[in-house]
């Protein structure tokens, strides 16, 4: 297309989603699909992205921006870490070109904790961040970006100081198929939504961490005992690691103002959870926040 200026690229472990840019900054074309890291690296990542480039007609001379775990040392070539306490603007200028290939294409780098008592890395949040805060944020924030590994950011005038990853969307998929708790949670899909029970949970464990195990149970065992649907056992599995989560990001970040980054059906619950526990906060959507970020990246990397 001819008036497109750039691609950008999320690859996350299981999915992949490339926006085609417009000089303007709209967007011309979309494609998303399961093609993320782990499929990517059986089939060859230049191969999967050259698919889509031709999908959206992509001119050959196009430069492509990419964030996420395309950038692990797993993925396509590494892009390496920065360090924090660092600048938000510094992610604009840790792209590393990949070799060998006949157009422009830049990759993002992470962010790491190398605190040795709390290590942690995050790969493609970093340009979430940066697409919803801007370079330039003002005040302490703490910033919510749910998923399979929620994270949680610690961010001061610009400045991540540091941050902390959850497992609660893997534990959720976890606990829910391969324990005891599967056989509660089993035709939950199709019945509605238990509000009640969901709050509940996230309240229980949001004020008592510790019990956190045996409340999980309680999907169970109020099955059996009270008759509880499988709607509202999972709705309690689901409140109890989303309330041990918020119980253990605000540790450090109590007085903070919180930015949740999210979209679909987590936005939705995180919502439902800070309202439950009477916790401000401003919801910014995920996808348009990546997209953000990875235009900031563009825009600072080929000026026009």
């Amino acid at each position: 297309m001819t008036n497109s200026a750039y691609v950008a690229v999320d690859w996350g472990t299981s999915s992949f989603r490339l926006w085609l840019i417009g000089s303007n900054g709209s967007i011309l074309a979309e494609r998303r699909s399961g093609e993320g890291m782990t499929s990517a690296a059986k089939t060859g990542f230049s191969t999967v992205l050259s698919g889509h480039l031709a999908a959206v007609e992509a001119p050959a001379s196009l430069p492509v921006i990419i964030c996420g775990m395309a950038g692990a040392k797993q993925g396509w070539f590494e892009a390496g870490y920065i360090d924090v306490p660092a600048s938000l603007a510094s992610i604009l200028t840790g792209a590393v070109s990949v070799p060998g290939e006949s157009r422009d294409i830049r990759i993002l780098p992470g962010l790491a904790q190398r605190d040795a008592a709390r290590p942690d890395v995050m790969r493609g949040e970093e340009t979430q961040l940066l697409g919803a805060l801007g370079r330039a944020s003002v005040g302490a924030q703490a910033v919510c970006m749910p998923g399979t590994h929620s994270k949680w950011v610690h961010v001061n005038d610009g400045k991540v100081t540091g941050f902390s990853t959850f497992m609660t969307g893997e534990l959720f998929d976890a606990i829910s198929k391969h324990t005891i708790l599967s056989h509660a949670v089993a035709g939950a899909e199709e019945q509605p939504a238990d509000a009640a029970a969901f709050e509940a949970a996230v309240s229980a464990a949001f004020a008592q961490p510790a019990l956190a195990s045996n409340l999980l149970f309680a999907a169970r065992s109020g099955q059996l005992l009270h008759g509880i649907s499988a709607a509202a056992a999972q709705a309690r599995l689901s409140g109890t690691l989303i309330g041990l989560e918020i119980a253990g990001a605000l540790q450090d970040a109590a007085n903070s103002n919180i930015t949740l980054v999210a979209s679909g059906r987590l936005q939705g619950l995180y919502e439902q959870a800070f309202r439950t526990l009477s916790l401000d906060f401003t919801a910014i959507d995920a996808d348009a926040a990546v997209r953000r970020g990875l235009s900031a990246a563009a825009e600072a990397i080929w000026p026009n």
